[in-house]
C-alpha cells in the first residue's frame, strides 16, 4: 500500500473528480447522471433543493476544498427554501437535509444553514404530530402540512433523534427531540417476549403489520444505529438501554455461521423461528460497526470478515446476495457506503491494520470499475468484464464514500478522530475542528 497520506490525496482528487462532473453538468439540481451528462432531482421531479450541494459540505470542509464549499454556500445564500409545494419523504429529508444544512453550519458558522435546518424540521414535524400514536407518517407536503403513507419501516421511524436531538440543543426546544423519543416508545412498546421486532409498522393501528425481523438489513438497519447514537452523541440513557435489550435479543436469537462466516438470519420475532430468507443485502454490512462500538467487538469484527469474503470474491460487494453460499441475488453495485463506514469506524476503534487494507482494496476497485470522464456512476452488473455501468451517481456518495476513505488516511487537523459521531448519511455531527482550534 501507498503511505497514508498518498491513499488521501488520491481519495481527494477522486472525489474532486466527481465533484467535478457534478458542477459541469448539473450545478444546483439535486443529482446528476454522468453518462448521458444529464440532470436529476430525488425529491421532487420538478424541483431541486440542490441536495449534492448540501451533502457534500463537510466533506468539502475536512478535505481542504474551501474555495468550493464558499461556492455552495453562494449558492444556497441564493436558493435555500423549503416553502414548497409537494410531498417529500420525512426521512430521506432528515438524514440528508436537515444533517446536511447543520453540518454545513458547524463547517461554515454561517446562521442561515441553522435556520433552513429548522424550517425544514419543522415542517416535517407534522409527521409526528399528526400521527395517532407518535410513530410518523412516511410522506409531508412542506407548504400545506398534509401527510400521507402510515405503513412505516423501523429505518424510517426512528432515524432522526440525532438531527432532532441537536436542534433542541440549539434552539432550547424540546419538540424535536421529545418527537423522536415518543416514536421510540411506539414501537418498541410493541416488541415481542423475546424482545425481537418486526419490520413495518402501521403509525395509525400502532402495531406491526408483519412478522419478518430482518435486523440489521435494511429496511430496520438505522433504527438500532440511532439508539446506540442517541446515547454516544446526545447521553441519552433511555436509546441506550433501548440498544442495549434489542441487540442482546438480535445477537441472541439472529447470529448464524455459513461456512466459517457470520451472518444474522432472518427470523419470525414473534417465535424466533427462521424463515428460510437467507438474503442479505450490502446495506446491512454497516452493523459490524455499530456492534462492535456497541460492546460486541468479536462479532463486529466477524461480521466484517464476512463482507470482506464477498469483496474478495466480486470485486465490489452486490447490491444482495444469498449468504449461504455468496451468491448474488441482485447484480448492480449502487455505490453503496456501508461496507467502507465499517472499514472507517472500526478503523478508529480498533486500529486494527486489516481495516484500512481492506478499505483501500474497496477503493482501489471502486476506481478501475465506477470511474467515467465525468464523475463517477453505479453499477448495474458486477459480474461482467468490464463491469456494466449505470448513469447515476447518488448525492450519498458526496457525504459517504469518499469522506469515510479520506478521514481513514488523511490525519487532518479538521476532524477529531477521538471524538465524533456521523449520522447514518456520513454527516459530521460531532468531531469538526474548526480553524480557531488549529490554525
Amino acid at each position: 500500500m501507498p503511505s497514508p497520506k498518498a491513499i488521501a490525496a488520491q481519495v481527494r482528487d477522486e472525489f474532486l473528480h466527481a465533484w467535478h462532473g457534478y458542477k459541469y453538468i448539473a450545478w444546483g439540481y439535486d443529482e446528476y447522471r454522468p453518462l448521458s451528462g444529464k440532470p436529476s432531482n430525488f425529491f421532487l421531479e420538478n424541483h431541486s433543493f440542490g441536495l449534492s450541494i448540501i451533502e457534500a459540505m463537510d466533506t468539502l470542509y475536512v478535505m481542504g476544498l474551501d474555495d468550493e464549499l464558499e461556492s455552495c454556500i453562494a449558492w444556497l445564500r441564493s436558493h435555500l427554501d423549503f416553502d414548497v409545494d409537494g410531498d417529500v419523504q420525512m426521512f430521506e429529508a432528515v438524514i440528508r437535509m436537515v444533517a446536511g444544512l447543520l453540518t454545513g453550519y458547524y463547517a461554515t458558522g454561517e446562521r442561515f444553514l441553522a435556520d433552513g435546518a429548522r424550517d425544514l424540521a419543522d415542517r416535517l414535524l407534522v409527521c409526528f404530530t399528526k400521527s395517532p400514536t407518535g410513530a410518523p407518517y412516511r410522506y409531508a407536503n412542506l407548504k400545506t402540512g398534509a401527510v400521507r403513507e402510515p405503513q412505516m419501516v423501523l429505518a424510517e421511524i426512528g432515524s432522526n433523534i440525532l438531527e432532532f436531538g441537536d436542534l433542541t440543543r440549539l434552539t432550547g426546544q424540546p419538540k424535536y427531540v421529545q418527537a423522536s423519543m415518543k416514536a421510540y416508545e411506539a414501537v418498541i412498546a410493541k416488541r415481542s417476549e423475546l424482545d425481537l421486532l418486526g419490520t413495518t409498522f402501521d403509525v395509525e393501528k400502532g402495531e406491526f403489520i408483519d412478522t419478518a425481523d430482518v435486523a440489521p438489513d435494511e429496511p430496520v438497519d438505522s433504527f438500532y444505529e440511532y439508539l446506540w447514537g442517541g446515547w454516544q452523541m446526545l447521553g441519552l440513557t433511555q436509546p441506550r438501554d433501548w440498544y442495549r435489550m434489542l441487540t442482546n435479543a438480535i445477537v441472541k436469537n439472529k447470529v448464524t455461521r455459513v461456512s466459517g462466516n457470520l451472518w444474522f438470519k432472518t427470523v419470525n420475532y414473534k417465535t424466533g423461528v427462521p424463515t428460510g430468507d437467507t438474503t442479505t443485502s450490502e446495506l446491512a454490512a454497516f452493523y459490524a460497526e455499530l456492534v462492535a462500538k456497541g460492546g460486541d467487538r468479536d462479532i463486529g469484527s466477524a461480521f466484517y470478515d464476512s463482507w470482506t469474503a464477498a469483496l474478495d470474491k466480486y470485486e465490489l460487494i452486490p447490491e444482495a446476495i444469498n449468504y449461504a453460499d455468496l451468491s448474488i441475488v441482485s447484480p448492480r453495485h449502487w455505490l453503496r457506503p456501508e461496507y467502507p463506514n465499517s472499514s472507517f469506524d472500526l478503523w478508529f476503534l480498533t486500529k486494527d491494520p486489516k481495516y484500512r487494507t481492506t478499505a483501500y482494496q474497496y477503493f482501489q476497485a471502486l476506481r478501475r470499475n465506477c470511474r467515467t470522464p465525468n464523475g463517477y456512476t453505479v453499477l448495474t452488473d458486477v459480474r461482467t468484464r468490464p463491469m456494466t455501468q449505470g448513469d447515476y451517481f447518488p448525492a450519498y456518495s458526496f457525504s459517504e464514500n469518499f469522506k469515510y476513505l479520506y478521514l481513514m488516511f488523511a490525519d487532518t487537523p479538521r476532524f477529531d478522530s477521538s471524538g465524533y459521531y456521523l449520522n447514518t448519511e456520513g454527516k459530521i455531527m460531532r468531531g469538526m475542528r474548526l480553524c480557531v482550534d488549529w490554525c
